[in-house]
């Protein structure tokens, strides 16, 4: 194949994954509601759970979204430098989203800051976001696609704090910002919490702690205890399913960590709802590809 066939074939493959992504959810995801709803008490919280249940299998017949809120966009890739099309990947993904938005049909969600227009297309300036990683000796391509609510994953919070405040400042941050929003973002939650040297390091590795699935522990001991003891506190706030109260909030804390400044702790908090929309797929220089999220479905 010719690369510009290449091209129009990745953009076909990635429109229908992300329409995929939009109306299935990840099998991680898919176990613990299914744990989240048999472990319930509350009469009205297992109400909500079956009616999640019954929404999710009615978007996989349909082949509809199962929010009505696609978000915007959100990829993250690590591209290996000899992959053949590297050079073409942000019109691809551009071009897949603009795709998947009208034959899905997806919500249009890019409005042009402070032009204050709906740009019908869900892409426009800096949309849909594109955050890249290249690694060496490789010729394969590894995309988690996203969908970024604005209603749990867009409102996240980062900040950074003195050191002073030690890892006891991320907590109170973490539960003072799940106390004030977290009913918003319709529980149960994955909590991603980012530990860096400044708010933007702290910001994506909070994104990147959505990246990984529910039952996933940090490799850090420390870092681990602080999702136990995270999960555990945000549990005892009683949200529950849709902030209705329940006996769980969450569907787990993933803790990102990056390296810091002696004199700084960068911390932020991004949420996902419980329809917790993102995929991973990878193709090699060929453009075949695998889907590493997702179990018995196809493009």
């Amino acid at each position: 194949m010719s690369k510009v066939q290449n091209v129009e074939k990745m953009t076909n493959l990635m429109s229908k994954f992300i329409s995929l992504v939009s109306y299935k959810l990840p099998k991680d995801v898919e176990k613990r509601l299914k744990e989240l709803s048999e472990e319930e008490t509350n009469p009205l919280a297992k109400v909500i759970y079956e009616t999640m249940e019954s929404n999710q299998e009615l978007a996989y017949d349909l082949k509809r979204p199962s929010c009505q809120d696609t978000g915007v966009l959100q990829f993250m890739i690590k591209c290996g430098e000899d992959f053949p099309l590297i050079g073409q990947l942000e019109k691809i993904l551009r071009n897949s989203v603009y795709k998947s938005t009208q034959e899905t049909p997806l919500r249009h969600n890019s409005v042009e800051t402070f032009d204050e227009y709906n740009t019908g297309k869900n892409i426009g300036n800096g949309t849909p976001s594109i955050f890249w990683e290249i690694e060496e000796n490789s010729d394969e391509v590894e995309i988690y696609t996203y969908m970024a609510g604005g209603g749990c994953t867009l409102p996240g919070m980062a900040t950074v704090l003195m050191p002073g405040e030690g890892y006891e400042g991320v907590v109170k941050f973490v539960l003072d910002r799940m106390t004030t929003y977290g009913l918003n973002a319709c529980p149960p939650l994955l909590v991603g919490v980012g530990v860096g040297t400044s708010v933007e390091t702290a910001a994506m590795n909070s994104k990147k702690a959505l990246m990984r699935p529910v039952d996933s522990v940090n490799e850090n001991e420390n870092a681990a205890k602080l999702e136990v003891l995270l999960e555990d506190g945000i549990n005892e706030i009683g949200l529950g399913p849709q902030g209705l109260k329940g006996s769980k909030s969450l569907m787990g804390v993933n803790v990102v960590n990056t390296a810091r400044h002696p004199s700084t702790i960068g911390v932020a908090i991004n949420t996902g709802c419980w329809s917790h929309r993102r995929g991973k797929i990878t193709f090699d220089r060929n453009l075949n590809f695998e889907i590493g999220t997702h179990v018995g479905v196809a493009l």
